[in-house]
């Protein structure tokens, strides 16, 4: 493949597509540039923090190392994508220092704040391509000035195998910073409570061609799914009238305060997210409008700008769907793997979880990370595993 010609404005650049069908459709990509590096992340121990019931931590610094690189951005626009328990975003050379020093700061003071560590590791694109993998990019337009990076090739998969190799990832780790320094996550927002399933479970997929050049199977095994919800598979998506509770305070609010409130200004900084959380109470709860907030409008733009289904090589969906359609989807997925067609992996629970980064809800811009409870994608991916060492089992 002919190298690009890197530029800061790769992403911005890039056409954005608005049908998620056309996904796996390699037209929509471009290679990310050379010269561009990969940073991505991981929380140490996040099955043991599982099974203590600390997965919305995870959540929180997953979305964290994604807002602490975001904040340093300069209005650079950067592809990232939410893995539940980490997260990977791809940077300029431009912006390589400033982003890997907030990563070495979340690593640092990760623990204190939310009681998980994280590792990181900055990866050179040009290193991953030299080694035989490939990273495209691609931009999903949720809504407008809202878009999702979604990424074709097996770039960020490998990314993620170096990072938690202790022998690959060296030379590219990221070591904390010694001085303790914070990250800004201005933004980063935990207020809504849990999304409970209305139709019975949330079903989390990781969904993997067996053949890496065989996207379109992906989009072949999506069309089955939708046919077997008998209705477009974004009538499934998590976030719903019927799911979006708010009550106060907010049970995620003592994390938004650990991410926001610090140092001196510790008691005015919590004060006002309680204050802020208090005005939306009402707001949503009584339909008043304060200031530029209007719960109705948020609310509908907040549905369309979620990532419940996005694509990094592999499709991941939170889907909210009943028993039946859930068992329905498991066994599809059984026969296609029994195939040699396809690796999956799936996790169910009753509710979702959302973590907002809100970057300005003036001009309506704002993302929200969904990911199944008690495990997520963290699960699916551990069950995905379990698939692949059987598929290799059996070519062995």
């Amino acid at each position: 493949m002919t190298p690009q010609k890197a530029t800061r404005d790769f992403y911005s650049d890039l056409p954005a597509f608005a049908d998620f069908r056309e996904v796996s459709d390699l037209i929509h990509y471009r290679a990310l540039p050379d010269d561009w590096t990969l940073i991505v992340s991981d929380v140490v121990g996040s099955t043991k923090a599982i099974q203590r019931g600390e997965y919305k931590n995870v959540n929180m610094v997953g979305a964290a190392f994604i807002t602490a690189v975001l904040n340093v951005s300069g209005g650079v626009s950067l592809p990232f994508v939410f893995g539940g328990d980490g997260g990977l975003v791809a940077v300029p050379p431009e912006l390589l220092n400033s982003a890997c020093e907030e990563a070495r700061k979340l690593q640092a003071v990760s623990f204190n704040l939310f009681g998980l560590s994280l590792r990181t590791a900055a990866i050179p694109v040009s290193v991953l391509r030299s080694s035989g993998a490939e990273i495209l990019v691609g931009k999903y337009r949720l809504s407008e000035g809202n878009d999702l990076a979604m990424f074709a090739g097996n770039g960020p998969t490998v990314a993620d195998e170096w990072l938690k190799s202790d022998d690959q990832s060296k030379g590219f780790a990221l070591l904390p910073n010694e001085d303790e320094e914070y990250p800004d996550l201005q933004g980063l927002s935990c207020r809504w409570e849990p999304l409970k399933a209305r139709n019975g479970i949330m079903l989390t997929t990781i969904l993997l061609p067996s053949d890496a050049d065989a996207a379109e199977e992906i989009q072949a095994i999506s069309d089955t799914i939708s046919d077997i919800l008998g209705d477009e598979i974004s009538n499934f998506a998590p976030a719903h009238d019927a799911t979006l509770k708010f009550r106060f305070p907010p049970s995620g609010l003592p994390l938004e305060i650990a991410a926001g409130a610090r140092g001196a200004k510790r008691f005015r900084q919590t004060f006002w997210i309680y204050l802020t959380a208090l005005i939306q109470y009402f707001c949503e709860r009584f339909g008043i409008l304060v200031g530029g907030y209007n719960g109705a409008t948020y609310r509908g733009e907040l549905k369309s700008n979620t990532d419940y289904r996005k694509y990094d090589g592999a499709l991941r969906m939170v889907l909210d769907v009943s028993h039946a359609q859930a068992s329905e989807i498991e066994a599809f997925l059984e026969r296609e793997y029994q195939a040699g067609r396809v690796l999956y992996g799936t996790w169910k629970a009753d509710q979702a979880m959302m973590t907002c980064l809100l970057f300005s809800l003036s001009e309506s811009k704002h993302v929200h990370f969904i990911d199944g409870a008690d495990g997520g994608y963290a699960m699916a991916a551990r069950d995905l595993k379990q698939r692949l060492k059987g598929a290799d089992r059996s070519t062995s």
